[in-house]
């Protein structure tokens, strides 16, 4: 999958910071997220605009 499918930036939403494609849900939420322990599900739940594929797939991107 393309990075730009996946992960998109514009000045006009949250300063420029990278989003997950289609949503306001910082890519850096998802990290963040796993760093503190939360479980892939979990962060799923606090975010549902962000499907699993595209997380795993942000993921696999960043490895």
């Amino acid at each position: 999958m393309d990075i730009k499918e996946l992960i998109f930036v514009d000045a006009d939403i949250l300063g420029g910071q990278p989003v997950f494609t289609g949503t306001r849900v910082p890519v850096e939420s998802l990290f963040d997220h796993l760093e503190a322990g939360v479980s892939l599900d979990e962060f799923l739940d606090d975010f549902p605009t962000v499907s699993k594929n595209h997380a795993i797939a942000v993921m696999d991107l960043a490895s």
